[in-house]
């Protein structure tokens, strides 16, 4: 009965999109700890709780614009060619462990522009995230759903004890590499498939 309810491709679909997760999930929450870090308590508290909401908002509109645009013809090789760049990043800072310290300046003086700074972070950094799941998803629409609220709670409660396994298991790491590799390979190879071939 649950065969029926769970296919095969379903389940591989699934586990893409966790490992996706896991490897992309702690970076927006270390950028949201720094900037709080810089302010005393009680607007530290307010700042990662405007800055995961905002992040959660960005992440929600960004996830739909992803997944429709990866039904473009043409822009699924561009997600793709994205993706491996992305995975080519993810080697030499989570494998090698040459992690570049972030490095950004925050405005002491003005709860505003540090929330400013973590949703600019966040955008740039949820990109990555958001393709990988809405390129494994494709069609599993509620798999796509899934993968966002999985990055969401990821990202507001577990993205430092995540960082520590990848540290300390460096397999998880290599698997989500290759996760978001065989993702990024069947986007080009959907595009070149319709253009060329």
């Amino acid at each position: 009965m649950l065969t029926d309810l769970i296919t095969p491709e379903q389940i591989t679909v699934l586990t893409q999109i966790i490992l996706i997760d896991l490897v992309l999930a702690g970076d927006n929450a270390i950028i949201i700890g720094m900037v709080a870090s810089k302010f005393p308590l009680e607007q530290k508290k307010k700042i990662i709780f405007w800055g995961i909401g905002g992040a959660v908002v960005l992440r929600i509109i960004l996830t739909l614009m992803t997944a429709y645009l990866l039904q473009i013809t043409g822009l699924r090789l561009i997600g793709g060619l994205l993706l491996l760049y992305i995975v080519y990043k993810l080697y030499i800072d989570v494998i090698k462990g040459e992690v570049q310290d972030h490095n950004i300046n925050v405005d002491k003086s003005n709860f505003l522009k540090a929330i400013w700074t973590i949703l600019l972070a966040d955008f740039t950094m949820s990109l990555d995230n958001v393709l990988g799941v809405a390129g494994a998803a494709g069609d599993h629409y509620y798999l796509l759903v899934f993968g966002l609220v999985l990055s969401i709670i990821l990202m507001a409660t577990a993205a430092t004890l995540i960082s520590n396994w990848i540290k300390k298991y460096k397999w998880i790491g290599w698997a989500g590499l290759l996760a978001i590799l065989i993702v990024a390979i069947e986007l080009i190879y959907t595009d070149i498939k319709i253009l060329f071939l």
